[in-house]
């Protein structure tokens, strides 16, 4: 069904059935539960806090030995929050945050996995697009920079293109 015949269709409804529909949808969908939560209780900050964590259980566990280092987890959340329409700066505070929290794990141990640094190069480039996109690059420009010359002290193979990415500013 196109957009066009869904605007038909709900134009021919009259009050009480498009809020029979609603219901219908908020009680059978949870992505529609999760978005009317959030429109009408945005509690960005707790938001923020639950996915940080996560993220940070990624690489230093609380009830494991041994870190998973999964990006998909911070990508999880950075898809949610946009769907959400999260502000910008809680967006890039956690995609930023994620590469943070690689990079400490990798200064306590020697990473030997390419896929890890070219996973970390395509956070950090995603980041840098979001944060111009928003035309917030000032609030950020710092914490990218500390990124990058992270990436340098800790002598990651891709130290370069991260510069590369950063010139883009």
């Amino acid at each position: 069904m196109s957009k066009r015949d869904l605007k038909k269709y709900l134009d021919g409804l009259d009050k009480p059935q498009l809020e029979e529909q609603l219901l219908d949808l908020y009680d059978k969908f949870g992505d529609v539960k999760t978005y009317y939560d959030f429109v009408f209780n945005p509690k960005e900050e707790k938001l923020v806090g639950e996915a940080k964590t996560k993220i940070a259980n990624e690489y230093f566990p609380v009830k494991t030995k041994r870190a998973k280092l999964r990006r998909s987890t911070a990508q999880k959340y950075i898809k949610h929050f946009l769907v959400l329409g999260v502000d910008p700066f809680a967006v890039a505070d956690v995609m930023l945050y994620a590469i943070e929290v690689a990079q400490k794990y990798s200064a306590r141990r020697e990473m030997r996995y390419a896929s890890f640094y070219k996973s970390m190069l395509n956070s950090f480039e995603q980041a840098v697009n979001y944060i111009i996109a928003n035309g917030i690059t000032s609030d950020f420009k710092q914490r990218l920079t500390d990124i990058v010359n992270e990436t340098g002290r800790q002598n990651w193979e891709n130290k370069y293109e991260f510069g590369r990415v950063m010139d883009m500013l």
